[in-house]
């Protein structure tokens, strides 16, 4: 597996090799830098630590800047990727032509936080008829049982909070690799808002 750190820029679309019109998510990936390894005799599993888009000096802690090793400028996103399939050391930098090969990716993000929403957003509840008089257009129905036992069962479906969470789109077709612009296009979209970062990891079921 190879994963690196990058930056949500926005959609468009492009034309694919046969003509077809294509919507692509366009994503920036600065170089990443190796700031630690992670080793099974020492820390019973093999992972590479990568840093991505410096941070101000004055926002990082001394705590926090002990540990980067010499040289290396503290980062604002830090990210384990476990079983890295690259011989890399610390202070080496990974750049997008790192994925130049990977055909398909998995790219994984935090969601657009949407507020306390209901049932028919939420979950995609039907709701009621929506007829004159009806009590029921956008109702929850109901929730527990009145005798046994009486209670809601834990992860009942109902409104809350919505979005703001991880969650990871797989297989998405790396559709083409610019070095220079230090940006890829992937099709299709990817989980949150433009200027969210994003873990951008080979396919896992491909």
């Amino acid at each position: 597996m190879i994963g690196l750190i990058g930056k949500k820029i926005g959609m468009t679309q492009v034309f694919d090799d046969d003509g077809t019109l294509v919507p692509v998510t366009v994503i920036e990936v600065e170089p990443n830098v190796v700031i630690g390894q992670r080793t099974a005799e020492r820390d019973g599993y093999n992972a590479v630590v990568v840093g991505a888009f410096d941070a101000k000096e004055s926002r990082v802690t001394k705590p926090v800047r002990g540990q980067y090793p010499e040289g290396v400028a503290a980062k604002r996103y830090v990210r384990e990727f476990r079983d890295f399939e690259l011989d890399c050391n610390v202070g080496d930098t990974l750049t997008v032509q790192t994925l130049e090969n990977a055909a398909f990716v998995d790219v994984a993000g935090i969601t657009k936080g949407k507020g306390y929403q209901g049932v028919m957003r939420r979950h995609g509840f039907h709701g009621g008829r929506k007829t004159h008089g009806s009590k029921f257009k956008r109702g929850l129905g109901a929730t527990g049982m009145a005798a046994t036992p009486s209670r809601i069962h834990k992860g009942t479906k109902m409104p809350g909070r919505m979005g703001g969470e991880r969650a990871t789109v797989q297989n998405l077709r790396v559709l083409r690799v610019d070095p220079e612009r230090n940006a890829m296009l992937v099709t299709g979209a990817v989980p949150g808002r433009r200027g969210g970062y994003l873990e951008i990891r080979t396919a896992k079921k491909k």
